[in-house]
Parts: structure tokens; C-alpha cells; sequence
């Protein structure tokens, strides 16, 4: 499909939260449902998903949300996240890239690789010299993009889908100029 409009992102404000829930749910189902239990997907997506959720992890200073969309479409969105790293996490002074995802819809428009030049430029902008993020073992178009942006495997830890533990791979990549 070809590109018919410009990227943008932006920083998702409180007025996103129902958009942010939609595209939270639309774009994790999309992603992982082939592969797993309905039970377990409607579990996880019930538990994190949710509007009220939502508008807690937007209130919280240490996160910033962004929209991605294709001429004014939205169709992604990523999470970066101040805190503590995985203790598997090498790189200097981290941020975590908590999420980031697109519609079916818009893979192979650039949103990804849009969303992503933003979450990095963001991170080195703070002065975070590391960016680091969790991707499930069995995602390997996700690793793919990660490792063409540079990112490493440096560990792995277990995410928690419904009733099923996963494993996902921590990645990380140096934001040093």
C-alpha cells in the first residue's frame, strides 16, 4: 500500500484515553491473538487495557504516551518509561520503550519507523544514554525491526499473559552520539 499522507506523533494528552484504549486493544489482538488462548488474551487485555488504567499510566510523570498517525489517522502509539531497568539492562542511565505498536493497517506506511526515530530522540533529549524494551521471544518481525534500529539481546524475563508465562528477550540500544 502506498503512502498516502505524512506521518506524525505526537504526545498523547488525558483527552486520548479512549483512543488510547482502542488502539491499545486493537493493535495487542492484531499482534499476539493468532498465538494465544482467547481466555488468556481477554485476561491480559481486560487487565491493562483498560480506560481507568489508561488514565492512571497518563498521569504518571514518569511515562509519556505518543500517537502515530497517517494523515490524521491514528494507527499507533509507544510508551516510554522512566524507572528502574531489567536487571539485565547494561547500557548507562536507561529508559524503557515500554510499547510500540501499529495497526495492521499502517505496517509498511513508516509509522513504526517514525514512532521509533521519536522515542529515541525523546530518550537522548532527557539525556538517557540507553533505550531499552522486553519483545516476546516468538515476535520475530519485532525483533527484526528492534535489531535494525540497533537494538541488542541482553537477557530475557518472563511477561505474564492471562495464565500463560511468557518469555520475552531484553533488548537494548546505546543513544551515545
Amino acid at each position: 500500500m502506498e503512502n498516502q499522507g505524512a506521518v506524525t506523533i505526537r504526545i498523547a494528552s488525558r483527552n486520548d484515553v479512549s483512543l488510547l484504549a482502542e488502539l491499545s486493544a486493537a493493535t495487542f489482538r492484531s499482534t499476539f491473538a493468532k498465538d494465544n488462548t482467547p481466555e488468556d488474551m481477554e485476561a491480559y487485555l481486560t487487565e491493562n487495557f483498560s480506560e481507568e488504567k489508561l488514565e492512571r499510566e497518563l498521569s504518571d510523570p514518569l511515562a509519556t504516551f505518543f500517537i502515530a498517525e497517517l494523515s490524521g489517522k491514528p494507527l499507533g502509539y509507544a510508551k516510554l518509561h522512566m524507572g528502574p531497568p531489567d536487571a539485565s539492562v547494561t547500557g548507562p542511565n536507561p529508559m524503557e520503550l515500554v510499547r510500540l505498536y501499529v495497526l495492521p493497517e499502517g505496517i509498511g506506511q513508516g509509522i513504526g519507523a517514525r514512532t521509533m526515530q521519536e522515542c529515541i530522540e525523546t530518550a537522548s533529549g532527557r539525556g538517557f544514554e540507553t533505550l531499552w524494551l522486553g519483545v516476546w521471544e516468538h515476535n520475530h518481525r519485532a525483533i527484526r525491526f528492534y535489531q535494525k534500529w540497533g537494538f541488542e539481546e541482553v537477557g530475557s524475563h518472563i511477561f505474564q499473559l492471562g495464565g500463560d508465562a511468557q518469555t520475552d528477550l531484553i533488548m537494548q540500544k546505546s543513544l551515545a552520539h
